[in-house]
């Protein structure tokens, strides 16, 4: 009998003006495992944009938004930049946009089904702020 199991795991960094705040792992939830088994078929539209907000919930396999959303932007790359087996999403917050104090971020796709989501240690950004997430998925 052939056996053989595929996992998806994800990492995001957060830089706030140029400097590393946050590096932390992430959950691919089950509507995420069922976007991506809709991409091997052909029939999932692809990630398009990455959220933040300030829930502290916990991660959950169910969740299908943010805790409490603050703003969503469109991805730098729609879809991504593909290398090997990873993919890699990232977003700019520029001065002005999104403030406040983030402790989730979501990936979403273009019909707002949700990827993955993470919770971390807030990140206050302020009026004058940039924030950048660098977000990748790896299947492994």
């Amino acid at each position: 009998m052939f056996n053989e199991t595929i996992a998806l795991k994800g990492a995001l960094t957060i830089t706030k003006n140029d400097e590393v705040i946050v590096d932390t792992h992430n959950l691919v939830v089950t509507a995420g495992k069922g976007l991506v088994a809709g991409c091997l078929s052909g029939v999932s539209t692809p990630i398009t944009k990455m959220g933040v907000g300030s829930g502290s919930t916990a991660a959950a396999a169910g969740d299908t938004a943010l805790g409490t959303a603050i703003d969503t932007n469109a991805l730098t790359v729609s879809g991504g930049t593909l290398s090997g087996a990873a993919v890699t999403y990232a977003c700019t917050w520029a001065a002005g946009d999104g403030t406040g104090a983030i402790t989730e971020a979501g990936l979403f796709s273009a019909s707002d089904v949700m990827l993955a989501r993470t919770v971390f240690s807030v990140v206050n950004k302020s009026a004058s702020d940039t924030i950048t997430i660098s977000w990748t998925v790896t299947i492994s």
